[in-house]
């Protein structure tokens, strides 16, 4: 038996953490989806599938908030842990948290032409496409609690703070659980019931991360103020000192490149699955909500598997701050084998206990199609898992350019021609296919980064 890498024990804990918490996430998603699937209409389950395509661009576009602060964070508390200095660490929290805030601001006052623009580009029915606006007209109200909630969240995880990471989202999900029953069940409000849950449920979240973040600095503040007393530094020359260096020129210019990067990589693969929604719903209601059902299931295996690619980014961070190379290839097999197994796993159960999708839906024909097409979820989240670890190894040591190409690349190259040819033929098998290149285009063209690195 091959001897185990040191850092395994808290790696593991820290991935268990993240699973845990990233599961309550889909876990709402679900829920959302177990709702609208038993009203009598399946045009609402549709409908939150092409409004999700639409919230995929608003809010994932601006995924660097969560994936940029984890990395950068991670690799201030390496540095601190020789220099001693933290005051890099919370300035990188006020730092995206403020732009956080102001896209989450804009969005809200843009939601008007973003909402007309949004659903004139995507293919529903006018049923479909009414539900999907009722969903969106409740979801948008979230978006600056949304954007707030993945700093806090990367912040976090770039800390080792994974069980504060699992009680904010296991505040959000119950939210939006039971905000769920009583919206949707109760006053019978549909799509916008769900969409308003979902909305409610991330300020729940943020609230109480604030409270965490209040205390957790009360509680930093006063260790230091005794440190830096010794020194005979007062403590509000170290606020002062703060305040001046948030708007450190230098600083943002780095924090800005990086999130340049990943916002183009995050808009690519948005693009990627929102045009496999889009074509999907070309092909008519009853494909769109079978392989909106069959997605659910690639992203609870995603949710999975990002838990290891979360701690990823963690280890690999510090690792690198702190110019540990052997440490960093010990991460690179331990975890790979460790995703690897969890995503073949899963696609496994799901292709093996088909009627596991009965908890979503209990329309025969969607079950039927559900069942036909669920042997292409092996290579999809087989090769899934490869492209998710990797990611969370490079957003670990912030190699923004390389995650850009290998986005651009697989979604070009590998996806596009695929799904174009699929819509022009009207096949559901070529469009998964399409999604297939998309996961082996991304784990190639991240594998040949790494054998270059």
């Amino acid at each position: 038996m091959p001897k185990l890498p040191d850092f395994s024990a808290p790696f593991l804990q820290l991935s268990a953490a993240n699973i845990l918490s990233n599961l309550l996430v889909p876990m709402a998603g679900l829920i959302d989806t177990a709702f609208l699937g038993h009203l009598s209409e399946i045009r609402h389950l549709g409908g939150v599938a092409i409004a999700t395509v639409l919230f995929n661009y608003i809010y994932w576009t601006f995924g660097f908030l969560r994936m940029g602060t984890t990395g950068l964070v991670a690799q201030a508390v390496g540095q601190s842990e020789t220099s001693g200095d933290r005051d890099q660490i919370w300035l990188l929290l006020l730092r995206n948290g403020a732009i956080a805030l102001l896209v989450g601001s804009l969005i809200l006052m843009l939601q008007l032409p973003l909402r007309e623009l949004g659903f004139a580009l995507l293919n529903a029915s006018a049923e479909v496409r009414a539900s999907g606006i009722a969903f969106f007209n409740g979801c948008i109200w979230g978006a600056p609690a949304t954007l707030l909630n993945f700093t806090l969240l990367g912040w976090l995880l770039g800390r080792a703070q994974g069980r504060r990471v699992l009680v904010l989202s296991a505040i959000a999900s119950g939210t939006n659980i039971l905000l769920d029953y009583w919206m949707i069940v109760q006053l019978n409000w549909a799509s916008f019931g769900a969409g308003l849950a979902t909305a409610a449920s991330q300020y729940a979240m943020l609230v109480a991360g604030l409270v965490l973040l209040w205390a957790d600095f009360q509680r930093e503040m006063i260790q230091d103020r005794l440190k830096r007393a010794a020194a005979g530094e007062r403590f509000g020359q170290r606020l002062q000192r703060l305040r001046s260096q948030f708007w450190h020129p230098p600083a943002f210019r780095r924090l800005f490149q990086l999130n340049r990067d990943l916002l183009i990589r995050t808009f690519a693969l948005v693009t990627a699955f929102s045009l496999f929604t889009n074509f999907s719903a070309a092909l008519g209601t009853e494909a769109l909500a079978a392989n909106s059902l069959l997605l659910q299931a690639v992203s609870l295996a995603a949710y999975f598997i990002d838990g290891i690619a979360f701690a990823t980014e963690t280890f690999a961070g510090r690792f690198w701050a702190a110019g540990q190379p052997q440490q960093l290839r010990s991460l690179l097999g331990f975890g790979l084998v460790l995703s690897l197994g969890l995503g073949i796993g899963f696609a496994i159960a799901f292709i093996t206990f088909p009627d596991l999708f009965r908890l979503l839906t209990d329309h025969t024909n969607l079950l039927a199609e559900v069942r036909r097409f669920s042997p292409w979820l092996l290579p999809v989240i087989g090769l899934g898992s490869i492209a998710y670890f990797l990611d969370g190894y490079f957003l670990g040591i912030t190699a923004g350019r390389v995650l850009r190409h290998s986005s651009l690349l697989a979604v070009g190259v590998f996806f596009l021609p695929l799904a174009l040819l699929a819509q022009h033929q009207e096949s559901a098998a070529m469009l998964w296919m399409a999604l297939v290149g998309l996961m082996a285009g991304r784990a190639l063209t991240l594998g040949w980064a790494l054998k270059e690195s």
